[in-house]
């Protein structure tokens, strides 16, 4: 029944997961419940393409609707309902399977927001292959690190992008999509082939299905593995902390490759039965964004901060007609941000928190108060604590960690091939974000920053973001980045680098202006001291890599060696 759990032993691996999915949504709004009577389904054999997808397209309502929305740059657009997905797929899947390509196979799928992407993806689900979701942005030396340590046998790629492959050495299938070089096989045959598919055998739940790679803000990428349930139904607790409801339509900004896009552009607005919009763009334009949004009828809406930042230099109040279901994801949102759009649209961008490694682990699901700053509290199905690193211990601020005594569904089987680093993140019982976060009396949770981005100046504990969410109130601000600055009487002390706002001028009177900003609305602890206007640098999914700038700060201030030249102190 429809909102009540069950512990049906009989109960077969499909209608466990219908039975999990059913109860959040008739809980959407009730978090004490879902949180206190929510329980994982136990799969065995699972396959998400055929045993919820499908079943959704054979259904003559529900398979009438649309499950995928494109909107292209010039404005054209198309869409496919769930019954045309699963077809096309299915042709895909019997095509990619004449080529070679077999269960547990592992495929590189390096394609932009289009049609073949989804296709794809689904085809390689039903066919038991493993994929590697890549970037367009990724060079050939990326991509022999992928083949190579992700052993791929197989690579699907925008016709485009297959010149990047003429110096990738391996025994590969090459796939082109829309364009087919000489040597590769066309993708467009697979059109040709049975729209009605016969799977070669069983899935597991716990076979592997993704292999991420993830952006390296400190290191070389590590190999992120998930399987058919890891993902496809961890990503309940995603469905859940948007809001999402069938018939919705869900608007996600974000870039094939990374796991947010496999996080709000497949799992949970289709777990939801939901309509997937996308906008194939090559630039980002705020007021394309905002005409998708009126003309399209955007139930959900969800981005990056990045993107929030940048929608908030336009006019919002444009929208006649906003969505009600506003979240973000990726890194912390600023309060800053937050206040503009509710100013503007009567929402709340309702923050949440999650990695590569999880799908959703702490969030503001709808209907619940919504903490200015805050991530929110811990989301059905995860067992969220804060860890004190000096005891090892429970505490109401440290790295925000998962008891894996109740490990939920959603979290990575690990780390591929790599035991040390799978002994660290799993060390003492729990899994270790990497993240510190603080807690409230209420269970709120408000992010402090990357453990290894948090600072000591003059003996105080900084918390860059803390510094960044007041720097960006600032009017001449766009984006700032706080890092530690060697000195010699405080040890350290906080260091901007500022993206300026359009209009504004890299000059004296501007730092000025933003430090002594910063001075009135920050404790005297907190204080930026040195500001300089530059560049981010950032990984190709857009994360601020603070560590090249705790680099450069060594180089300038840590030896007489430096030059602090274009740099404005207080």
């Amino acid at each position: 029944m429809i909102g009540e759990p069950t512990t049906e032993w009989d109960m077969t691996d499909a209608e466990a997961f219908y039975a999990a999915r059913d109860f959040l949504l008739a809980h959407r709004t009730d978090y004490d419940t879902a949180v206190r009577d929510f329980r994982w389904p136990e799969l065995t054999e699972f396959n998400w393409a055929l045993d919820h997808f499908d079943n959704v397209a054979a259904d003559a309502e529900r398979g009438a609707r649309r499950a995928l929305w494109i909107v292209e740059s010039d404005g054209s657009e198309a869409y496919w309902t769930f019954a045309e997905m699963s077809s096309r797929s299915n042709r895909v899947a019997n095509w990619l399977r004449a080529q070679g390509v077999g269960r547990g196979d592992r495929i590189i799928l390096m394609l932009g927001n289009q049609l073949e992407l989804w296709e794809t993806l689904l085809a390689a689900m039903k066919l038991g292959a493993v994929v590697i979701p890549a970037t367009t942005l990724l060079t050939a030396e990326d991509l022999r690190d992928r083949v190579e340590r992700g052993n791929a046998k197989h690579v699907v790629v925008g016709g485009g992008d297959a010149g990047k492959f003429d110096d990738v050495a391996g025994d590969y299938t090459r796939i082109a999509v829309r364009g087919a070089p000489k040597g590769w096989l066309d993708y467009t045959e697979a059109y040709d082939a049975a729209d009605t598919f016969v799977p070669d055998g069983v899935t597991r739940a716990d076979d592997t299905l993704l292999l991420y790679f993830t952006s390296g803000t400190t290191a070389k990428p590590k190999l992120v593995e998930h399987t058919h349930q890891s993902y496809p139904v961890g990503h309940l607790s995603t469905m859940y902390w948007i809001g999402l409801e069938p018939g919705d339509v869900h608007l996600n900004i974000s870039s094939p490759g990374w796991a947010k896009h496999a996080w709000s552009n497949v799992f949970a607005p289709w777990i939801a039965e939901a309509t997937v919009l996308v906008m194939n763009y090559a630039r980002f334009d705020a007021e394309s964004v905002l005409g998708v949004l009126e003309r399209c009828g955007v139930d959900s809406f969800c981005a990056p901060p990045t993107v929030w930042r940048m929608l908030i230099q336009a006019d919002l109040s444009t929208l006649r007609t906003p969505p009600q279901k506003v979240v973000g994801a990726g890194e912390p949102l600023n309060p800053e941000v937050i206040e503009q759009v509710e100013k503007a649209w009567g929402v709340r961008i309702r923050d949440g928190f999650g990695q590569t490694e999880s799908s959703v682990q702490i969030g503001n699901p709808p209907g619940q108060t919504v903490k200015p700053g805050s991530m929110g509290r811990p989301v059905p199905g995860f067992p969220i604590e804060l860890i004190d690193p000096s005891t090892g211990r429970p505490a109401d601020e440290g790295e925000i960690c998962i008891d894996l005594s109740r490990r939920p569904t959603g979290l990575m089987v690990g780390y591929h091939g790599d035991d040390e680093r799978n002994a660290e993140a799993m060390a003492g019982g729990y899994y270790h974000t990497g993240d510190v976060g603080s807690r409230d009396d209420d269970g709120y949770i408000t992010y402090v920053g990357r453990s290894d981005d948090v600072f000591k100046a003059s003996d105080y504990r900084i918390s860059p973001f803390e510094l960044e969410s007041v720097l960006i109130e600032h009017p001449a601000v766009a984006e700032a980045a706080v890092v530690p600055s060697p000195d010699p009487v405080r040890l350290a002390v906080p260091k901007a680098y500022v993206v300026l706002a359009s209009g504004h001028s890299a000059d004296e009177a501007t730092a000025r202006s933003i430090l002594e900003f910063a001075r009135d609305n920050l404790a005297p602890y907190k204080r930026i001291r040195r500001l300089e206007f530059a560049d981010l640098p950032k990984t190709i999914s857009g994360k601020i890599r603070r560590v090249e700038l705790r680099g450069r700060e060594q180089d300038i201030h840590g030896s007489d060696a430096g030059d602090p030249q274009g740099e404005y102190t207080l």
